[in-house]
């Protein structure tokens, strides 16, 4: 029997499993219900089982043989603030919460993983189950890292798998190189003079400002980025004034910017920084432009370290379903603090069609594809062989 096949015995498991965490979604850090329960199977499966990293975050320990090699699996357990708008009978009980990115599936792929590593063992070195919390937003990788997450758990490289609405179920995307943007967030506060909206020339109007530089940042990646490079800058938030007959004095704009390259990066939020300038002192208004300091980098996989994770996909599904030339997405992902410190790969398991009523990720619609759980436990299993096998440490 093959490990997809083994995989399979454990679907009615993984998806009443998954089920139970979607209808209980947790924000980030506050994953406490969702730890429990990881940390429970993990001890039922007799798992070394490490706590409180990044306050919510688990690390379960495999060991195996005598190899000295160790490698890093993670998954993420957050969701998101956002209200669910499927009636299905596991849609979420917290209202406002919901799992719409489809981290209740990686956390159960991931069990589903450890519970055949476990039992199997068929590898030598050691695997580190990483349970992240706070990926949507909140860095918890950088979190985890800042704890100690590497010194308590050396490990030679680290991987991670997102499911990816648009993809067909059953298909892998590994990409060598980029794989997902690095963003930067940042607000801009506008003040001006407040005023009556009949009189205008007796005041200095914010949102007039505001206006024209949402239409001048659109110049940033037309005009002043390499046509042959990616980059996008979205204004995503634009508040100003509460009633209709007041020019309000000051507007407030957040967005965020989305780029590969550090160069980029810097040339756009320079830009950005002129334009604000510049506007501010054509229109009489003063303009203060912040960038964030807790922006994401681009994930970006090593080329030895995909290639494994080509021919771990390719032992489960075959090398048909398994992509190696799809374009990297302008998303950003946490993961990408791990790849700052060690080597390592991200890829995307196929979650079906993103259309045709299928919700995309962040969508209220969303929901992850139950088939797939075993596709990602096998592929775990199969990563872990690739690269602790026993013939390679001549055991």
């Amino acid at each position: 029997m093959n490990t997809l096949d083994t995989a399979r015995q454990q679907q009615a498991a993984l998806q009443a499993l998954r089920r139970d965490i979607h209808a209980h979604p947790e924000l980030a850090f506050c994953e406490t219900r969702t730890a429990d329960i990881v940390a429970r199977q993990l001890n039922a499966l007799g798992i070394e089982t490490h706590r409180g990293i990044a306050r919510t975050g688990v690390v379960g320990v495999i060991r195996a043989g005598k190899g000295g090699r160790a490698i890093g699996l993670r998954a993420d357990m957050d969701a998101l603030p956002i209200l669910e708008a499927n009636a299905f009978e596991h849609r979420s009980t917290h209202e406002g919460q919901m799992h719409a990115c489809g981290h209740d599936g990686h956390t159960a792929m991931l069990l589903g993983a450890a519970q055949l590593l476990a039992a199997l063992k068929d590898f030598a070195g050691t695997v580190y189950l990483i349970f992240q919390p706070a990926e949507e937003g909140g860095g918890g990788a950088r979190a985890m890292i800042q704890e100690g997450l590497f010194e308590r758990f050396p490990m030679e490289a680290i991987y991670g798998m997102h499911n990816w609405p648009g993809l067909p179920a059953g298909h892998f995307a590994v990409h060598t190189g980029p794989v997902m943007a690095g963003t930067d967030r940042f607000d801009i506060q506008i003040q001006g003079i407040g005023g009556h909206a009949a009189m205008p020339h007796l005041a200095v109007d914010a949102i007039h400002a505001g206006a024209v530089l949402v239409q001048a940042i659109q110049s940033i990646v037309s005009r002043s980025v390499n046509p042959l490079d990616a980059a996008v800058v979205s204004v995503t938030r634009f508040h100003a004034g509460d009633t209709y007959n007041v020019l309000p004095p000051c507007a407030e704009l957040s967005g965020t910017l989305r780029s590969f390259s550090e160069e980029v990066r810097q040339k756009a939020l320079t830009r950005l920084t002129q334009l604000c300038e510049g506007i501010a002192a054509a229109l009489g208004v003063k303009i203060d432009f912040s960038a964030r300091s807790d922006s994401y980098p681009p994930t970006l996989n090593t080329a030895a370290e995909a290639a494994h994770c080509v021919n771990a996909a390719t032992a489960v599904v075959g090398r048909e379903q398994v992509r190696t030339n799809e374009r990297p997405s302008m998303g950003a992902e946490d993961f990408s603090c791990f790849l700052r410190h060690i080597p390592g790969a991200y890829v995307w398991i196929g979650n079906g069609p993103a259309r045709n009523g299928h919700a995309g990720l962040h969508n209220p619609l969303y929901d992850f594809n139950d088939n797939i759980l075993p596709i990602g436990s096998a592929y775990w299993v199969e990563l872990v062989r690739q690269i602790l096998s026993r013939e390679a440490t001549n055991e």
